[in-house]
């Protein structure tokens, strides 16, 4: 059983003890594994699943991490900022796939319906990988994407020219580096909610992307939240979350 309210529905038809009930609920909520504890509850409490942050954990514990989770109940496991040294002794353990521009491994098979639809629109080229770990991030939980790569604000007719998807989506992720202004140009165009992505794309008084991240704090456009530096995945979850309740 893989959710709380399988369980309780089981006891409710018969199918399943009070007893029976109570010790898998009290084993429910997390595995020790040591040096992690997976959460099995995740997806009940907030509605997706635990997602593996690669990064400082070496190979074997992100394997044992993805396993206990696959073998509680989750359908599939997203590991972000995952290198491509790693992926390698992963794809050797486990059923994944690896987007190398976007840093993820995908443990199982990725939705095959997606919904809705979320714009990730980039300044430049440089910011593409943190607007794949965005976008895969999205397409993971379910959610439609339509990527606009280099339209930042130094040519803005190529952004112009993209009017039409940029009024018709739910939701829209703006990745820029240097002084961020995507964010606001999108933002003053259309009526879904837009969230802004510094990335530490640009020179030495970019300060690593400060100087993007404090301009798109200061977006005088309505509508524009703003995530951490080089953030994709918190950007393209809130997307999906934005996205999912605009469906719905």
């Amino acid at each position: 059983m893989s959710d709380i309210k399988e369980i309780l529905s089981a006891v409710r038809s018969g199918t399943m003890s009070v007893d029976d009930a109570y010790l898998m609920l009290r084993k429910k909520p997390f595995s020790d594994l040591g040096y992690a504890k997976p959460d099995h509850c995740r997806k009940t409490v907030q509605g997706a699943g635990e997602v593996i942050y690669g990064e400082g954990k070496t190979s074997a514990q992100i394997a044992g991490i993805a396993r206990s989770l696959i073998e509680n109940g989750q359908e599939r496991v997203l590991v972000t900022r995952l290198d491509a040294q790693k992926a390698v002794t992963l794809k050797k353990e486990l059923d994944m796939e690896y987007s190398d521009t976007a840093r993820i491994g995908i443990v199982g098979k990725m939705p095959g319906e997606r919904i809705g639809k979320i714009v990730i629109a980039t300044g430049g080229t440089s910011d593409i990988p943190v607007a794949e770990e965005a976008a895969v991030t999205a397409e993971f939980f379910g959610n439609a994407t339509v990527r606009l790569y280099d339209v930042g604000v130094s040519g803005i007719h190529r952004l112009l020219s993209n009017t039409d998807e940029i009024m018709s989506a739910n939701a829209i992720v703006a990745v820029a580096g240097m002084e961020g202004a995507l964010a606001s140009v999108i933002g003053g165009m259309a009526e879904c909610p837009v969230i802004a992505v510094p990335t530490s794309v640009g020179y030495g008084a970019a300060f690593g992307g400060v100087a993007a991240l404090l301009a798109m704090l200061n977006s005088c456009a309505s509508g524009v939240s703003v995530v951490n530096i080089d953030n994709g995945f918190g950007a393209g979850y809130l997307a999906g979350i934005i996205n999912k309740a605009t469906e719905k």
